[in-house]
């Protein structure tokens, strides 16, 4: 199998959870780790962390739902790293509230984090991408995905569109020698569950390591081959068959 050494990646939310594990993951394995997100101080721990142990990474602060600001920073990265070879669209939120109870502002915050965060990333990188005939892009889904539960319905819409997007965009994409995975990822073991259900048992959720070794999986696929979809759920998450 291939290897991610050396690789320029950028993981969008990259200052906690999963987005950090993904960073950690894969300077495991000798990538040149860009985390950026929105808050700087679980961005400046992750990055901490990796430059202490010799890992070359660096973070930056973007809004992944401003469009200008995804330029700029994109073009920051490829200004000084030469090239972007693969970004993880990690970033999401989630209100847990009711049709009802819902506010438009929320609703659309969901909406522009989850689906046009991936969307407006995805664009920046694209061209950057197809004049270098090759690149990855990766998009982390949910089982929401794929089945619904109540109070989560923009999270839901949020999810099934960007696993709809995925796929779109790699039909799309794969003549320009890009390649693009949805990792529909069941519930793992991170603060976006375990501080908004403090009641969950922890045990019956995944390690986020797991799903970032599936992520490194992925991008280490032979050169003719891409992985259009993936799903790694937790043994023990009774909710899904």
């Amino acid at each position: 199998m291939n290897s991610v050494k050396e690789k320029v990646i950028v993981v969008t939310g990259g200052g906690q959870g999963l987005g950090a594990a993904i960073c950690r993951t894969l300077a495991e394995d000798g990538a040149i780790v860009l985390p950026v997100d929105i808050k700087p101080a679980g961005m400046q721990k992750i990055i901490e962390e990796l430059t202490a142990q010799g890992v070359r990474a660096e973070g930056f602060s973007m809004n992944v739902t401003d469009e200008k600001n995804v330029e700029e920073v994109i073009g920051q990265i490829i200004a000084k790293y030469g090239r972007i070879d693969a970004v993880i669209n990690n970033a999401g939120i989630d209100f847990t509230m009711s049709v009802e109870e819902i506010g438009y502002e929320q609703w659309r915050q969901v909406i522009d984090v989850n689906l046009c965060g991936p969307f407006n990333v995805s664009k920046a990188v694209y061209t950057h991408m197809k004049n270098n005939g090759s690149g990855h892009i990766v998009n982390i889904t949910s089982t929401a995905a794929k089945r619904a539960w109540p109070n989560a319905s923009a999270y839901h819409a949020s999810k099934w569109g960007l696993l709809g997007f995925s796929h779109a965009l790699h039909s799309e994409a794969r003549k320009d020698g890009i390649k693009v995975t949805a990792i529909v990822a069941g519930g793992m073991q991170t603060p976006f569950l375990l501080e908004r259900f403090p009641d969950i048992d922890p045990n019956v959720l995944q390690d986020p390591k797991n799903v970032a070794e599936t992520v490194k999986y992925v991008l280490c696929q032979p050169k003719e081959s891409v992985i259009p979809e993936v799903t790694i759920l937790p043994m023990r998450e009774t909710s899904w068959p």
